[in-house]
């Protein structure tokens, strides 16, 4: 969730949290309020979003409209976020890094703070320039992080248009993790197929959620950060 005070992007996501399309429960991914931004109404409505799903952190490092970061320490700005939301009482277990966006400093924030991350893809976002930090895998996996810490990866799979060309054929995947921007209910087509592609999803899968993949899943892969990169 990139605009969650917007009223109408607010409206859509939180009618789609409720309708479970597919029997699906909906993780909201919050992008924490920015300078300026109403912070008392970002928190109702993250207490509102974490009654009806899993809540995570979605970490934008330049600016609302500028997720990955061109300065400073990326890592030192997920610890203070997620100190900020535990001290307000939220229970966020989950990390999605904007712009994809995700290095071994982050990493081992997102883990010292007891998350588990979503920031990897099975996929190269074709808009990433060549060389830019990004975490590719295809299945859920223990990223070793040295001296005894690891990291979850719970590897996001399927984008609304992957999603929606799955209704012809099988999912093979041992776990499908589908993604999509809060802005992209505006679009009535992109909205459509996602609920679309969910319900067929929901026909040919057992449904789950993340914060039930966290709890019990227990992963066969295991590699050190730096063998993930891609």
């Amino acid at each position: 969730m990139e605009r969650p005070l917007d009223e109408e992007v607010w409206g859509r996501f939180s009618q789609l949290q409720r309708r479970r399309p597919g029997g699906f429960t909906i993780a909201a991914l919050m992008r924490p309020p920015a300078g300026g931004e109403d912070g008392e109404r970002w928190l109702e409505r993250a207490r509102e979003a974490e009654k009806l799903g899993p809540l995570g952190l979605h970490t934008h490092w330049t600016a609302p409209d500028h997720a990955r970061p061109t300065t400073g320490d990326p890592a030192a700005v997920v610890r203070e976020q997620g100190e900020w939301l535990r001290s307000v009482g939220l229970d966020v277990r989950l990390f999605c890094g904007g712009g994809w966006y995700f290095d071994s400093d982050v990493a081992r924030a997102v883990a010292e703070l007891g998350y588990a991350d979503c920031t990897a893809t099975s996929f190269r976002p074709s808009y990433l320039e060549d060389g830019a930090a990004h975490l590719q895998l295809q299945e859920p996996t223990w990223l070793e992080l040295g001296n005894e810490l690891r990291l979850l990866e719970l590897p996001t799979t399927h984008s609304i248009g992957m999603l929606a060309r799955g209704v012809w054929g099988p999912f093979r995947r041992q776990v499908v993790h589908a993604y999509f921007h809060d802005t992209d209910l505006l679009d009535r087509r992109r909205a459509a197929a996602l609920r679309v592609g969910l319900a067929f999803l929901g026909l040919k899968r057992t449904a789950t959620d993340l914060r039930e993949l966290q709890r019990g899943l227990r992963p066969a892969n295991t590699m050190s950060f730096a063998n993930s990169l891609a």
